[in-house]
């Protein structure tokens, strides 16, 4: 039977995660470390269970009397409203939490991370392949996340070709749905806050950069495969995300469909937001069994603001138009 950490284990992708983990029966104990930063109190109700340990730390000063058989680190803002207003504090959970992680992993045991698109910055080439090395602009805005997910990599995958670390690496392209945080900062879930809220939707530039939205369900279930229900020998990044690209604008005005009266207003650009995003995912389907994002994005969007709708505007659900 196998103990497990998980950092980040009360966010949005993490309390998922820990859900799909809690399937297991090989599984004797999970150890959650949160500090709230960008996580949720409200999600530890996801996931009670008796084999569910709660620490409420900084991944970087999690402490343990006992060794682990699998670390899944998680520990980071993804959301540039986050990120870009404590850099350091984003480049220490990443960097500084792997570094104490791998302390607290039994020799043999499985070191799973998950890593970002952001990875391959403004991209030239379209989808990414994981060989695609990226263009990132290594000192911009958006630094702190990029730089720091690169760094983990590299520190990763040497210590895999030096030590014989058992290593998978996600790189995750735009997740969403239930029990993101209505502050999240990324466009789906500012889109259904807005909306719910009676306010503008917000379009940064002219809302033509796409992006390949995963529904959370999906996603979560290429991360079992990749991190413990898959057996394969590659060693490497691996791209989990939606293979359908779709515009920002077009998902601001499907959800103001739905949200009747919603208008949309155009914002200045971001700061070297990027162009596109689309993962190529040769590699997952061949080492994931044929794993594939199946919910369409109208369809997930419709459960988010289903949930956003119940567990935070409660009295606007009236206002949602039923497909």
């Amino acid at each position: 039977m196998k103990r497990v950490l998980v950092s980040g284990g009360l966010g949005f992708l993490g309390s998922h995660l820990v859900n799909s983990m809690l399937k297991r029966q090989d599984v004797e104990q999970i150890v959650v470390v949160d500090n709230l930063w960008t996580g949720s109190a409200g999600n530890e109700k996801y996931i009670r269970d008796p084999r569910v340990k709660i620490s409420n730390a900084d991944v970087e000063n999690f402490r343990s009397d006992r060794l682990f058989d699998e670390v899944l680190h998680l520990a980071s803002p993804a959301s540039p409203v986050w990120y870009a207003n404590d850099p350091t504090r984003t480049i220490s959970a990443n960097i500084i939490g792997a570094f104490r992680l791998k302390e607290l992993l039994k020799p043999n045991g499985r070191f799973c991370y998950t890593s970002t698109s952001e990875v391959y910055g403004d991209p030239l080439v379209t989808p990414q392949p994981e060989s695609y090395r990226g263009s990132v602009d290594c000192t911009g805005p958006r630094s702190s996340y990029d730089e720091s997910k690169r760094c983990t990599e590299a520190f990763l995958f040497e210590n895999n070709r030096v030590h014989g670390l058992d290593v998978r690496v996600a790189r995750l392209f735009n997740v969403y749905g239930p029990r993101t945080r209505p502050d999240d900062g990324r466009a789906v879930s500012n889109f259904v806050s807005q909306a719910l809220s009676g306010e503008a939707l917000t379009i940064y530039g002219d809302g033509e950069q796409s992006r390949s939205w995963g529904y959370v369900d999906d996603i979560i279930e290429g991360l079992s495969r990749l991190f413990w229900k898959a057996d394969f020998d590659y060693v490497g990044p691996v791209n989990i995300g939606n293979g359908r690209e779709i515009s920002v604008i077009d998902v601001a005005r499907y959800i103001a469909d739905l949200v009747p009266g919603t208008q949309l207003v155009h914002c200045p650009p971001a700061p070297q937001d990027p162009t596109n995003r689309c993962p190529d995912l040769t590699v997952a389907e061949r080492l994931l069994n044929g794993w594939r994002c199946r919910t369409d994005y109208e369809t997930g969007i419709r459960h988010t603001l289903d949930w956003f709708a119940e567990n935070h505007f409660p009295r606007l659900r009236r206002k949602l138009k039923r497909a």
